[in-house]
């Protein structure tokens, strides 16, 4: 899809299609009024006629309309005009995309952009728009012996105004370097655990780093025993597909500069180990992975954008599996860090992989640190699909990423990470156990463990579980949250 903005007239548009909105009480939005101006009317007509009631998500498709350039009117209903936001805005453009794929236009001008939105300027409107778009088209056939024909639609240009065009072009860019990034995340975690195993993740990441002269370092099992990954090495002992250890850097300013470093669980199938998950739905942990895959997708957006950042991508990648060599609930391990773990669940093995991750980015002296993982069931039950989890050791830290998924529609939400609850993880054999001996905060004692492998660098843990995929009728990886990564990357390079 090739995305394009504009300063246009809207009737003077020459397109296969032109988009506007209409609002629930059927008043049109400005440039649908400049094009029922042009057509004589026609517009408000149909509207009082009843054709259209601007609800939100409705669409009318209009054919040769009196006046107007474009061979088509695409009405969108922007729902009431009051409660007209973020949300509604996506929806909308989300919506025209999915009528124009239907609709066998082969070029479209959406002006959904030019309707006002408190505290949101056009670049935003625009750069979401693309995301909406993007999101609307995607289509994840690729495996599939008869796909679906390609839709006709192949260009959209969001209309801006005049004053608005230079922003709106860099916003442009933004989007599709965001979308790009999300695609691929999305192409990665819906691919099923018998083709994206732990070494076709590190040969994804040795050529993303190839096209973007990125440097990638991948080790094996021996490297990791040698250096003594034994936390993650005891997830990986009942897997026969070996391990990964991915280390991607991005070099986009001096080399003194500190560095972000972005963690992602990379578990590429989890059965929960001998502590096996329930048969219903065991097919999703496919996903388990969408932290690794999210870490991609952001390098690969930051790029593509070329941010004067520097930034390292580590993934510990392995399967999660009940073989003969597996490891055994009340098995005790020595992490990287020299912390001794006793496991008591091996279904809690996120935090174990990551673990060790953690301690080997203390290693690039970071300026801060974020793990992003599918992590805790307990983050569905309190969240849902609608926020990730946000956990942090450092408030102005915490304040970025959420300030981050506030602009990315990508939102999260920040749980305690207090002393107190440290006190639920302790252990009569090792230094600590893998999890507590309640069910009770089980998100926040997950951070919990995590945090005590995190040094004294400034570090966040982001849990996905709820949000990385989606499950049902729309089954399929959400791409999150790599909008939220690379609007913090954005916020960090001055580019927001």
């Amino acid at each position: 899809m090739e995305f394009s903005t504009k300063s246009i007239t809207p009737d003077k548009a020459k397109c296969d299609c032109i988009v506007a909105g209409v609002f629930e009480s059927r008043r049109l939005s400005a440039p649908a009024q400049a094009l029922d101006k042009a057509a004589g009317g026609h517009l408000a007509r149909l509207l009082r006629r009843g054709d259209m009631d601007g609800k939100r998500g409705a669409t009318l498709l209009l054919h040769g309309a009196p006046g107007i350039a474009a061979a088509r009117v695409l009405l969108v209903g922007l729902g009431k005009e009051a409660a007209y936001g973020d949300k509604a805005n996506r929806e909308a453009v989300a919506a025209a995309l999915r009528a124009l794929k239907a609709g066998g236009s082969r070029d479209a001008v959406l002006t959904l952009g030019e309707v006002p939105l408190p505290g949101r300027d056009a670049a935003w409107r625009v750069r979401q728009g693309v995301l909406a778009a993007n999101d609307a088209l995607y289509r994840s056939d690729f495996l599939k012996s008869q796909r679906e024909d390609a839709p006709s639609l192949s260009a959209v240009t969001f209309s801006v105004a005049a004053g608005e065009a230079r922003a709106a072009s860099a916003a442009l860019a933004q989007g599709v370097a965001i979308a790009a990034g999300m695609d691929l995340a999305r192409e990665l975690g819906n691919l099923p655990a018998n083709l994206c195993t732990p070494t076709y993740l590190a040969q994804q990441a040795q050529k993303l780093a190839r096209t973007h002269r990125m440097k990638c370092q991948v080790l094996d099992h021996a490297r990791m025993a040698k250096l003594g990954m034994g936390a993650l090495l005891a997830v990986a002992a009942g897997a026969r597909q070996p391990p990964r250890f991915i280390v991607l850097q991005y070099a986009g300013d001096k080399a003194k500069r500190k560095p972000v470093v972005l963690v992602g669980k990379g578990v590429t199938f989890d059965s929960g180990g001998i502590s096996l998950k329930p048969g219903a739905e065991m097919d999703e942990m496919k996903y388990d992975m969408s932290g690794a895959a999210s870490v991609l997708g952001a390098l690969r957006a930051a790029a593509q954008m070329r941010l004067p950042l520097n930034i390292v991508g580590l993934i510990p990648a392995t399967e999660n599996m009940p073989g003969g060599g597996a490891t055994r609930p009340g098995d005790i391990v020595t992490s990287l860090s020299g912390q001794t773990i006793e496991i008591l669940n091996t279904d809690a093995e996120g935090r174990l992989i990551l673990c060790d991750a953690l301690t080997y980015a203390g290693r690039f002296e970071p300026d801060c640190v974020v793990d992003i993982a599918t992590q805790t069931g307990a983050c569905v039950i309190a969240l849902g699909a609608v926020a990730s989890g946000l956990m942090a050791n450092d408030e102005t830290l915490a304040g970025e990423l959420l300030a981050a998924g506030q602009a990315a529609g990508d939102r999260a939400w920040q749980l305690p990470l207090w002393d107190d609850y440290q006190e639920m993880l302790k252990s009569n054999f090792a230094d600590i156990p893998n999890i507590s001996g309640s069910r009770a905060a089980g998100t926040i004692t997950g951070a919990c463990f995590l945090a005590r492998f995190t040094g004294q660098y400034r570090w966040a843990h982001l849990d996905i579980a709820g949000t990385a995929w989606r499950s049902g009728k729309e089954k399929g990886s959400t791409g999150r949250p790599v909008p939220l990564l690379t609007h913090f990357l954005l916020q960090r390079a001055g580019k927001l």
